[in-house]
């Protein structure tokens, strides 16, 4: 099952009685609602959005995905959002420098290279509106740009080092309508974003609030258009293409009734990422003690590390920097810990070896392990002289002694 969270948010005026009853001074009280939803899983994040429309009754929604860890206020989005009054509005952020994978297993025969499959993204040359997504296509492949949309904006930007945050502001009676319209569409990034950045030249004429047919004359439209541009890239202050578009086409009472698209790119500085693999677990754990620390809300030591007063250190124990070591966690003499998180209440032998890796709580780990590259869930053993490399441990899975294991995924069956 998936689990949709929908949040309204109220802002109250109260006042604030003082000591003399005739004397009373507001304050602003905001008020959170949540409810949550159990939609199957397979139905996608359209699915899921179309099981909770009756409760949204906003006119501007924003949706965020449960697994994005950033330190962007929604609020920038949102404000981007109205500033233009667009259909959608999508946050984008930098690719890591590796490029973007797809979400994929890093253990067992899953373990195989995949070719990297990049956000084709095409922006105006403002930067604000988005012209073309595709979604995971490969760098390989031709693209197809529509004509209409070169047409309208003359010059595009095309980006493949940005990636799709999973955060949305959307206008509610238009992303209804296409819910209702196109029952088959399951994801909002890969459906949903698409046909509405396709679409967005593609509304229909209106002649007295009556749709009518194109006339397809092309050409004539292809002048006004480049021309309406000319005048943007002119003056700043001129409205976006979008309006141009369709004023060009606007007689004393023919109208083109066309939308935006818009799109947030984050700052560089800012941290934006998804948390949805193995392989992103590690990385933002290890961000959040690196480069990305302020996440922690934690002050860290001079050597550049967190270790919670109630844990206990062997003899010759070295915690290195970039490293945290929670709350009543015991290590034995002669360990090393380097790179890595070690969660609460873990028992850690003598001689221990802890590499670019998660253990979480309460996890007992003997004598002489080595641990590389691994993720161990909570309540897991490795007994002594285990040796694990680019592992993942499930939780209560015991490791038996001496054993190594290199690539795999371990869980009770």
């Amino acid at each position: 099952m998936e689990a949709g969270i929908m949040c309204s948010v109220r802002q109250h005026i109260a006042f604030r009685e003082h000591e003399c009853p005739m004397q009373s001074m507001p304050y602003f009280r905001i008020v959170i609602n949540c409810m949550v939803a159990a939609v199957p899983e397979d139905v996608g994040t359209a699915g899921a959005l179309r099981a909770i429309a009756h409760h949204l009754t906003a006119s501007d929604i924003l949706v965020v995905s449960g697994d994005l860890v950033s330190d962007i206020p929604p609020g920038a989005l949102a404000a981007v959002h109205r500033q233009h009054d667009a259909v959608v509005t999508t946050m984008l952020c930098s690719a890591p420098v590796s490029g973007p994978t797809e979400s994929v297993s890093s253990g067992g025969k899953d373990k195989i290279k995949k070719p990297r499959r990049y956000n084709i993204i095409g922006l105006d040359p403002t930067k604000q509106f988005l012209l073309h997504v595709a979604t995971g296509a490969e760098v390989e492949k031709d693209i197809r740009i529509q004509k209409s949309i070169l047409r309208a904006v003359d010059q595009m930007e095309i980006r493949a080092d940005l990636v799709d945050a999973h955060m949305y502001a959307f206008k509610r009676s238009i992303l209804q309508e296409v819910l209702d319209e196109k029952d088959k569409f399951r994801s909002l990034k890969e459906d949903i974003l698409p046909y509405l950045v396709r679409s967005q030249l593609k509304s229909e004429v209106l002649l007295n609030d009556v749709p009518q047919a194109e006339n397809g004359n092309e050409k004539v439209n292809s002048q006004n258009n480049q021309a309406a541009v000319s005048r943007i890239l002119a003056n700043a202050s001129t409205p976006s293409f979008h309006d141009l578009y369709a004023s060009s086409n606007k007689g004393s009472t023919l109208v083109r009734r066309t939308h935006k698209c818009c799109a947030y790119i984050a700052s560089e500085s800012k941290y934006c990422q998804r948390l949805n693999s193995i392989q992103a677990f590690s990385d933002i754990n290890r961000d959040v003690i690196g480069d990305a620390s302020h996440l922690s809300g934690y002050s860290f030591s001079a050597h550049n590390n967190i270790i919670h007063p109630s844990a206990q250190l062997g003899s010759r124990t070295t915690v290195g920097p970039h490293c945290m070591l929670w709350e009543g966690s015991q290590m034995g003499d002669k360990c090393s810990v380097k790179r890595s998180v070690i969660g609460r209440h873990c028992r850690i032998g003598s001689s221990v070896k802890v590499v670019n890796s998660v253990i979480m709580d309460h996890v007992t780990i003997g004598d002489g392990c080595s641990i590389q590259g691994s993720v161990i869930c909570s309540n897991a053993q490795l007994q002594e002289r285990s040796v694990l490399k680019d592992c993942q441990v499930g939780a209560g899975f015991v490791i038996t002694a001496g054993s190594e294991h290199k690539g795999e995924s371990l869980a009770r069956k």
